[in-house]
């Protein structure tokens, strides 16, 4: 009774016009935010879903795409200006193959021997995210770095008077959509996907019937990444660039998976837009610390009466 009149009093300084059109605008703003979650926990929620590994390195991939992204952005700016209005494209491609190899190679050195042994994932993906961290300092520096935006995405749409639509928004709300069209095609009708469900499923008969179970979790565990490295060419419209932007993502992209349910590719979609809608709405009213408090309550509440998530896998026992 009290969070209601909480609430209540936080509304009753705004219109009913006015509230619709905070509603709307916060809206489309968070669009921005539950792309780069999606893009972020739709990688995490194949590795830690499918693979039962916690990998704590997974915002490192990130930031590998969004120094990709400002590295082709600077090298266009100062040598091919005249192909600034095209080369986000070929950044978001870049960023998804870097993160992709990267995640390949910790994936054969390191991931490969842990199997079976969450909690030594755990550590060992946190210890990569350190050393992935420092490196970023050593190359790129400490300080905050950004990408050129093309025109076109600068700027924003107003469908009407009082409603202002982020062009950046709408481009990254397109992306995730097709990203995450493409993943649900590789899970569902693809051979690979098949392969992946079949491992998860029975490790055991899958690697008796011929399907290489090992080779299955090393492109597994690369397409999480390489989709961590788009999200993080999407992060370079909408914040800078620094050694830890990543950390900062991977406690709600976890949050993100545990509450849509691990492993469940549309709870992960559910769970993203949700959070990242919730989140939008209250930081006009609140502040950005009690926005997430209240939204991670909400969520504690709702785990507590459905711990499986909101979409739980069923896997034949």
């Amino acid at each position: 009774m009290s969070g209601t009149l909480f609430f209540l009093d936080i509304f009753k300084d705004y219109s009913s016009d006015e509230l619709s059109s905070i509603f709307v605008m916060q809206g489309f703003s968070g669009i921005s935010l539950f792309s780069v979650f999606l893009l972020m926990a739709l990688g995490l929620a194949i590795i830690f879903g499918q693979m039962k590994v916690i990998n704590m390195a997974h915002g490192e991939f990130l930031t590998a795409g969004a120094y990709t992204t400002v590295l082709l952005s600077d090298l266009v700016t100062k040598y091919i200006p005249a192909a600034l209005p095209y080369y986000f494209f070929i950044a978001i491609m870049m960023a998804f193959f870097v993160a992709f190899i990267l995640g390949y190679i910790v994936e054969k050195l390191i991931v490969s021997y842990l199997y079976e042994r969450p909690l030594d994932t755990l550590l060992a993906t946190w210890g990569v995210s350190m050393v992935m961290q420092q490196s970023f300092r050593l190359i790129f520096g400490a300080r905050e770095d950004s990408a050129t935006m093309p025109e076109w995405l600068m700027g924003s749409w107003s469908p009407t008077e009082s409603i202002s639509i982020p062009i950046n928004g709408l481009f990254l709300l397109l992306m995730s959509i097709l990203m995450t069209t493409i993943v649900l095609l590789l899970m569902y009708r693809s051979r690979w996907g098949l392969r992946v469900r079949a491992t998860v499923q029975n490790r055991e008969m899958s690697t008796a019937v011929g399907i290489n179970s090992k080779k299955v979790d090393r492109w597994t565990f690369a397409l999480g990444c390489g989709l961590a490295g788009i999200a993080g060419a999407a992060f370079t419209t909408i914040g800078s660039v620094s050694p830890s932007a990543g950390s900062l993502y991977i406690v709600d992209t976890f949050i993100v998976v545990v509450f849509g349910g691990a492993g469940s590719i549309i709870g992960t979609i559910l769970s993203a837009f949700g959070i990242a809608q919730a989140q939008s709405i209250l930081e006009f009213f609140l502040t950005g610390v009690l926005a997430k408090v209240f939204v991670l309550l909400a969520i504690v509440g709702i785990l507590m009466i459905r711990p499986q998530g909101i979409v739980a896998n069923k896997v034949r026992q």
